[in-house]
């Protein structure tokens, strides 16, 4: 009788000459990038920096492709793009103290966007680990703690033969449901140093499933079956486990009106019949959905956006699947459980009963013409139409980008996305400068469609200096910068509390002069003309901007009223 733990994979005769007689002039750099192309990684992202150099002296002896950004926070913006994009855990290197901490930022909205990122730090020389004050450059007294609140997992290297076995552990950390940022450190001499080692060739390091308990799904399959108003909120977990296809199977089984989150953008057709879109901000949507006797709440913590601004109050029963144990129940009691979204609805849709209700798709028919009265009576003309320019002018099948502007938190309400996966935003964390890097990264994940990236002028000055990599790439993003002078959501907000804003007001460049001083070919545009000056940009090959000088408003909230 043979056990699986009897069997073990031999090496082949010259898989044992390599590993006898490895070629000269590695170091642990090496072992990093020959890690990494094993477990299947085939771009990386970052900016050298002297503790690291080991690493990147190592890329000209891989076959991996480097990108590498003008600033450590928007290189961590790009990976997370191509985490998203592509669904694998992208490489971010990065060097030590300074450079190591400006990534903070893009790896909370990595985190807050389940966004696979492994990122790989240098660290001072190994006599320096400890805590003790040494006066080496870029020292912390513990580097790894400014991290641990941030990602989901950190591993410390100590020796070059950790290198494999920590880069592996990380990978699977940061696959498992939910996806995530993940955090590796090793010191400059262990990178530095020559090694015998042997050449990494492969890697074993597939993510933990993440099943849903059957006595729980079958709980929930009952409820669903039996109620007599069900409806669903679908988040950003159903878009990060490809589960697009099984909701709206449910959906439809059940007739169940769907509502996505910001996050969850793209995750049910926005024109079925059952779709209530994506207008949770909006008091219709909420009143509707408290109004639901069984509420099936699908990848999503039910967080600030979510539940417009914590007023949604649910009266019903609520089922909430989710495999951030973190969010699961945090905002509201329910029946939890702690699953990948996929996996969790295949279960449902295995036990749960066919509905019949013919007046489902008249009751979202009644509620989007009730959001749409509220938002006609606000002459919003311009926004509307703006908002509608970029839509006609982006092709169905390319992704999106959105910074924290005003435009963008209109597309969060009133944008279709066209399809799962396509429409991104720093909602998660809520950070300036995200698009624009973020749109690199996606394009360099996919470089046969255009991508576009929308800014406002205070977004844009975080990450100006990425003209430079989408030039030196030719990668194809157009940049869509919205010009109102200034923090224009903020100086709306201090407006309405205190009567007038402060330190909301910026001067700012000529965004088209300074973009061909990159040799980035730039438009100025008005409202009318957008579409086409989008739409022309956006066919052409390479990076572009395109300038919109104007001021946009939001739409009245409902969750103060």
């Amino acid at each position: 009788m043979t056990h699986d733990h009897d069997l073990v994979l031999r090496p082949t005769p010259a898989q044992t000459e390599a590993a006898l007689n490895p070629p000269p002039g590695r170091t642990g750099g090496d072992l990093v990038v020959e890690t990494l192309a094993g477990l299947g990684a085939t771009t990386v992202f970052g900016l050298p920096g002297q503790h690291a150099l080991g690493m990147f002296d190592a890329l000209r002896r891989s076959d991996l492709r480097y990108i590498g950004l003008r600033v450590e926070n928007n290189a961590g913006f790009a990976a997370d793009a191509y985490g998203r994009i592509t669904g694998e855990a992208a490489p971010l290197l990065l060097s030590t103290g300074p450079g190591a901490l400006t990534s903070l930022a893009a790896l909370q909205e990595a985190a807050a966007a389940s966004a696979p990122v492994l990122a790989i730090s240098s660290q001072v020389p190994t006599a320096g680990l400890g805590g003790g004050r040494h006066g080496y450059l870029h020292e912390l007294p513990d580097q790894a703690a400014s991290f641990r609140g941030v990602v989901k997992s950190v591993h410390t290297v100590r020796t070059q033969s950790q290198i494999p076995s920590a880069l592996e552990a990380a990978w699977k950390s940061a696959l498992t449901a939910p996806h995530g940022p993940v955090w590796v450190e090793i010191p400059q001499d262990v990178l530095l140093a020559p090694t015998v080692i042997p050449v990494v060739t492969g890697g074993d390091a597939f993510p933990e499933e993440l099943p849903p308990r059957p006595e729980l799904t079958a709980v929930a399959a009952d409820l669903l079956s039996r109620a007599a108003r069900p409806a669903i909120i679908a988040g950003g977990g159903v878009v990060r486990a490809d589960a697009s296809g099984k909701l709206k199977q449910l959906a439809e089984r059940l007739r169940a009106p769907v509502v996505t989150t910001p996050g969850g953008k793209g995750a049910f057709p926005w024109t079925h019949p059952l779709s209530l879109q994506s207008w949770i901000e909006d008091r219709h949507t909420t009143d509707f959905l408290e109004d639901a006797d069984v509420l099936l709440v699908v990848g999503s913590g039910l967080g600030e956006l979510s539940s417009n601004y914590h007023t949604f109050k649910p009266r019903g029963r609520v089922v909430q699947i989710e495999a951030d144990l973190g969010k699961l129940e945090s905002n509201h009691p329910a029946l939890g459980i702690h699953a990948d979204a996929r996996l969790a609805l295949m279960a449902l849709l295995e036990t749960v009963s066919p509905r019949e209700d013919a007046a489902a798709a008249d009751r979202v028919r009644e509620v989007l013409a009730k959001v749409a009265g509220r938002i006609a009576a606000q002459e919003l003309t311009l926004e509307q139409d703006v908002l509608a320019s970029v839509r006609r002018a982006l092709p169905a099948d390319s992704p999106s980008f959105w910074d924290m502007t005003i435009l963008a938190y209109w597309a969060w309400s009133a944008f279709d996305a066209k399809g799962p996966n396509h429409m991104h935003s720093a909602q998660g964390a809520g950070g300036l400068g995200y698009a624009f890097p973020a749109a690199l990264g996606a394009a360099a994940a996919d470089p046969t469609r255009p991508v576009l990236a929308v800014s406002g002028d205070g977004g844009a000055l975080y990450s100006i200096a990425e003209l430079a990599t989408a030039r030196q790439y030719d990668l194809n993003v157009t940049w869509l910068i919205v010009d109102d002078g200034g923090y224009g959501i903020l100086r709306e907000y201090m407006t309405d509390a205190f009567g007038e804003a402060t330190a909301t007001e910026l001067t700012r460049p000529d965004y088209v002069a300074l973009a061909e001083s990159f040799g980035v070919p730039g438009v100025r545009t008005t409202p009318e003309n957008l579409e086409q000056d989008l739409a022309k940009a956006l066919q052409a090959p390479g990076p572009s901007v395109v300038l919109l000088p104007a001021v946009l408003r939001m739409f009245a909230p409902t969750h103060l009223d």
